[in-house]
């Protein structure tokens, strides 16, 4: 049976403009289509690449447009030509907030123009038709232009159309074509369909040193339950090593039910204080303070007091209620009821958690507990905290974070996430994605050579650089890796200058890091034996056996080295023993530049030869240069190609050195930068 053909409207009809030949795909960096923003920070380049041709053999222009997201209009730079139809632009963001980018491209009729009369005119041809092309492509810019450039313009094409000799010269010049691009005819321009974003935040962002810190465990005698004065007591130690945030664990009032004892056990003796993270009691929720550390105003003053040794505050936030938290009595409604009426508590079977009652993110009063959450954040803000440490977000819906990092960052867009998610890459990756600042990573299961440079040359050299920022801890109180139960002061050391350098941002768990604790609660356990999360731990931060002085050392490099303050040039170099690994980071300029090599065994003196080749650092190849360990002030003269190191873990198990190249000065002699 033959069926009567619908006719629908002309395909025609449904082209935006029929005429626009230009194609723009492959734009890189783009993210899930551009369902996510990229990331940088204040003063920072955003390089924009893509495939952008036409058909036939006519000349195209094309143009990066960009905007602050509250900016009056558009701004653009021209797009310069790579191979392959590829094509690359680039500006600076100069703010925090979010910038928007997009990129539109033409058929450039002048260029094509110019191209073809050239080449007529180098064979001999007569161009006197063309010249008349070029003529009236030259009047018709004119009336594009703006005043001062209307005479110049219409001087040229004058001239073209008289066809004498020198006049067309003239016009092929370089001046002419300054001025045809400025005023460009963009009729038929091609302008990407979508508008990506770039999310920016404060340089603390991309570069920053964490000391986390229990404040009740920060008396200065044993056995006392410390407060903010004690804290405040403890800054010039955390400052003089060279840090710049100080994380605290929950400071919330704790919970009385089901309070866990010492080393995790069931049953709470009489004096054990419990987890911070047992969050809400009668004092209060997650907007009050545990009474014993002091009060909202001593919080305050303590804020004030760290910001003078050069440290920035971030509190921890952990979404989750004991038994005893305000909220139980007061929202019932957002938590999960069982069928026998009961509260459902946390599980982990077979383990169980009777002192947690997680949140209910499905209730019907969803909205509700989304802003009251919010509002907690406000709270602390208020308090004049900017950066929050958030415990296990990826137990909670991804949609949530999404919302509250957007509602947050609206109103605040100095406030820094880091995301404590150590859980499935897909789902750490999608929080990044969706506004956490910063993350925290694998790095403290990633021992071996091959570990470590594929984990980082994914987390830098992949599209997911655009997005996920890095935040590289060696411990926790949550984690003591077997490396370091083992492998002694060397093994703290290493480890301390792997975060320090593969990482713009690293963060350690003192004092416990630096006076190299390292008894695991049991064998093949991650948890320290009487671990601080559930008891106050007094700690001799002024132990002779102490590592803070090789840590301020390593934070000074740091600091005076700008290739450390970034993770985007990492790239690692041969070395002939998988014991030793070699990286280098640099500045664009080259100014910088610093070549890192760690012994990985903590028990046995390594040695090899490390091959660094010319193009790495754009180095001469016939010419020696000097390279200065910046943690020994040792200095070695090295050639492009192979140079012998060797490392005893047990002076110093990592050389740091500063590549400084030889210059020949205006007085004929040598010396080095």
């Amino acid at each position: 049976m033959k069926r009567d053909r619908v006719h629908n409207a002309d395909p025609m009809d449904q082209l935006e403009e029929g005429r626009r030949r230009v194609v723009i795909e492959g734009v890189s960096p783009e993210i899930d289509a551009g369902r996510f923003p990229i990331k940088r920070v204040v003063g920072e380049k955003v390089v924009v690449e893509a495939d952008i041709f036409t058909d036939g053999h006519d000349a195209i222009s094309c143009a990066l447009k960009y905007r602050s997201e509250d900016g009056p209009g558009w701004l653009e730079v021209p797009m310069e030509s790579l191979a392959n139809d590829r094509w690359r632009g680039e500006f600076v963001v100069a703010e925090t907030g979010r910038y928007r980018y997009t990129l539109e491209a033409w058929v450039d009729r002048f260029q094509s123009w110019r191209q073809g009369f050239v080449k007529k005119v180098d064979a001999g041809q007569d161009v006197a038709v063309d010249c008349l092309v070029g003529a009236e492509l030259i009047e018709a810019a004119a009336t594009r232009a703006g005043k001062e450039d209307q005479a110049e313009l219409r001087a040229y094409a004058t001239a073209l159309r008289a066809r004498a000799g020198d006049e067309i010269e003239r016009a092929v010049e370089e001046e002419l074509a300054r001025l045809m691009e400025k005023y460009p005819d963009r009729r038929f321009a091609t302008t990407y369909g979508k508008e990506l974003v770039v999310a920016v935040d404060r340089a603390k962002a991309r570069f920053s040193s964490w000391y986390e810190m229990f404040p009740r465990s920060s008396a200065a005698e044993p056995g006392r339950h410390g407060t903010f004065q004690d804290c405040e007591k403890r800054l010039p130690y955390i400052s003089a090593m060279g840090f710049d945030v100080l994380y605290l664990a929950s400071i919330h009032p704790i919970g009385r039910s089901f309070r866990k004892g010492k080393n995790n056990t069931l049953t709470a003796g009489p004096g054990d204080p419990g987890s911070p993270w047992a969050i809400g009691a009668e004092e209060g929720g997650h907007k009050s303070i545990h009474p014993q550390l002091g009060t909202v105003e001593d919080f305050r003053r303590f804020v004030a007091a760290a910001r003078g040794y050069g440290l920035e505050i971030a509190l921890d936030i952990a979404f989750q209620c004991t038994p005893d938290h305000p909220y139980v009595r007061e929202h019932p409604e957002w938590f999960r009821r069982r069928p026998d009426g009961t509260i459902q508590y946390a599980e982990n079977p077979p383990k169980k958690y009777q002192d947690i009652y997680p949140l209910d993110f499905e209730t019907e009063h969803w909205r509700d507990l989304w802003h009251e959450l919010k509002s907690v954040l406000q709270f602390w803000i208020e308090q004049g905290i900017r950066i929050f440490r958030v415990d296990n977000p990826h137990t909670k819906p991804l949609a949530f974070w999404e919302w509250l990092i957007g509602e947050i960052k609206a109103e605040h867009p100095d406030v820094l996430f880091l995301s404590e998610a150590f859980t499935r890459p897909k789902v750490m990756y999608r929080l990044a994605k969706l506004g956490f600042t910063q993350s925290y990573t694998y790095f403290a299961w990633r021992n071996t050579k091959w570990e470590l440079t594929q984990y980082f040359t994914e987390l830098t050299q992949t599209q997911v650089r655009e997005y996920f920022r890095a935040n590289l801890w060696p411990n926790t109180p949550d984690i003591l890796t077997e490396y370091l139960q083992l492998g002694g002061r060397p093994a703290f050391m290493a480890r301390l200058a792997l975060a320090a350098t593969l990482g713009a941002s690293y963060g350690i768990y003192g004092p416990a890091f630096e006076l190299c604790e390292s008894r695991p609660r049991e064998t093949g356990s991650e948890e320290y034996l009487d671990s601080e999360k559930y008891e106050i731990k007094h700690w001799d931060i002024e132990r002779p056996d102490s590592l803070k002085d090789f840590i301020g050392v390593v934070n000074r490099i740091r600091r005076d080295n700008p290739a450390l303050h970034s993770d985007l040039s990492l790239r690692f170099h041969p070395v002939d023993n998988d014991h030793l690994i070699c990286y280098s980071k640099q500045t664009e300029d080259l100014s910088n530049v610093i070549v890192v090599v760690v012994n990985l065994d903590p028990h046995h003196t390594q040695s090899g030869w490390v091959d660094l080749s010319p193009e790495a650092f754009r180095l001469d190849p016939h010419a020696p240069f000097q390279v200065q360990d910046l943690i020994t002030g040792a200095r070695y003269l090295w050639q492009v190609g192979r140079n012998y190191v060797e490392l005893n873990p047990h002076s110093c198990p990592a050389h740091i050195f500063r590549l400084r190249r030889r210059i020949r000065s205006e007085k004929d002699f040598d010396y080095f930068m």
